[in-house]
């Protein structure tokens, strides 16, 4: 394949990503633009492995073919449950090919027709490595944190932000010193050591994030990804790459910013961590859980003519969507109105809850944003949440001590009556009381999602 096709090829697929972000903003789009995605993929590999400096080899053949059988196995077996950790190692895998590409073109000999190229190169090397480091052992943390390897729990070292500004201002010299000696052919010292300090400062951001903001990190990993991508591509002079990092990389702050936004964080402690701790003794809780059967909640749904249902992670853990798909079929059946809240960070995953949604095939018309239906509440007769726990959390703006204090979480409590499926009497994933549970229009309804919904709905014809 000719420079000209090629370059036409890399045109039409950044045209296809670019449609693929654009459709991925609307659900009725987004099956259609996963396709604009797939497509506009298969045609950059195509033009890539097919273009004028590529030696098709049997090793290229080979890897390409693990690669795809590898993929194709990991998408059927995984679950929407497992879903952020998979996009989390996904990450990973971005960042430790930026830093392979970075010290092969290291250890490559290259000859520039002028100094300034050389600088040049020097820094994109360089910078390619540093971002690729610090987002693949980031993203393993966060996969390690999502899949509970490991703890959720923000881990605060003393001093932790010196230690940062010191390993960031060791990464610096190091660049000099690497400049200095990269024209010679002598081993790159500066350069391993820098990846070294790199794999620490991504480990060390991600670990100091507590588990009730991961979403936030898994966004912001995203965009690390990208920029890795976007340096990767001006070091290998592949515009595509440039192209598609850079998209990559901003829409992946942009999330970061809009979901920082909706949980009262400031996007510099996403960058430098530490955020999602506790700033305090937590504020006393009275009362006691109420439990409630199948027959209580559904005889309050019988009366009831407004209905809001509020999903998280516990309906993805229990596989419940289809039966709250179907529960919301037979309200509306009998005429009651029954609505979605999705908070921004609902679930472990950005749009996480309504992806489940649209796979139950629940009308997208009903489903709403946070801010579009939390004035809603003290109007509406019953709250049905669905293994939510931090997205409803009062202490959010009655507890200036929480980890969540400021986040804007959903008013549920506001509601006539309040019902909970939930497992147990546990805090969740993020190990943060919730004194809804506690409060007097509040019910529990214990138990699996997905069995308790099964049993109410033998109850509602």
């Amino acid at each position: 394949m000719s420079i000209g096709l090629v370059t036409a090829a890399y045109i039409a697929a950044s045209v296809l990503f670019i449609l693929a972000l654009g459709g991925l903003s609307n659900q009725e789009s987004a099956k259609r633009a996963i396709w604009y995605g797939i497509v506009g993929m298969a045609i950059a590999i195509v033009a890539t492995v097919s273009g004028p400096q590529m030696d098709i080899g049997a090793v290229l053949i080979v890897m390409m073919a693990i690669g795809a059988v590898v993929g194709v196995i990991v998408a059927q077996r995984v679950q929407m449950t497992g879903m952020p950790q998979l996009v989390a190692a996904l990450h990973s895998f971005v960042g430790l090919a930026a830093v392979f590409i970075g010290i092969n073109s290291d250890l490559t000999a290259h000859h520039f027709a002028s100094d300034a190229e050389e600088v040049i190169h020097e820094v994109e090397i360089f910078i390619g490595v540093f971002i690729g480091a610090i987002t693949f052992t980031g993203s393993i943390i966060a996969y390690a944190k999502l899949a509970g390897s490991i703890s959720g729990n923000a881990l605060i070292l003393p001093g932790r932000h010196v230690w940062n500004v010191l390993m960031a201002g060791a990464s610096i010299v190091l660049l000099v010193l690497y400049m200095q000696d990269a024209s010679a052919d002598t081993f790159s010292w500066q350069l391993y050591l820098m990846t070294a300090i790199a794999f620490v400062v991504g480990a060390h951001l991600v670990m100091a994030i507590g588990g009730a903001d991961m979403p936030v990190v898994v966004s912001m990993l995203n965009s690390y990804s990208g920029w890795a991508a976007a340096a990767t591509g001006f070091l290998l002079g592949n515009d595509l790459l440039i192209v598609t990092g850079a998209l990559v990389g901003s829409s992946g702050a942009i999330l970061s910013y809009i979901m920082c936004k909706a949980m009262n964080r400031h996007f510099l402690s996403v960058i430098l961590g530490g955020f999602g701790g506790q700033k305090g003794p937590a504020m006393e809780i009275e009362g006691e859980q109420i439990a409630i059967d199948a027959d209580g909640v559904a005889s309050a749904l019988d009366d009831a003519d407004s209905v809001i249902i509020v999903p998280g992670y516990g309906m993805a853990v229990a596989q419940a969507q289809q039966s709250v798909s179907e529960l919301t079929k037979r309200l509306r059946a009998r005429g009651k109105e029954v609505r979605f809240g999705i908070h921004p960070v609902a679930g472990r995953l950005p749009g996480h809850m309504n992806v489940l949604l649209a796979e139950a095939r629940v009308p997208y018309d009903i489903v709403l944003e946070m801010d579009e239906i939390n004035d809603d509440f003290p109007e509406t007769d019953v709250v049905m949440i669905i293994g939510s726990n931090d997205i409803v959390n009062p202490a959010a703006q009655e507890d200036p001590n929480s980890p969540i204090a400021g986040m804007p979480v959903l008013e549920v409590w506001k509601a006539k009556q309040v019902f909970v499926s939930k497992r147990g009497q546990g805090t969740g994933y993020s190990g943060i009381e919730n004194p809804l549970f506690f409060k007097e229009n509040t019910r529990m309804f214990y138990g699996d999602a997905k069995a308790s919904l099964d049993s109410l709905l033998t109850r509602i014809s």
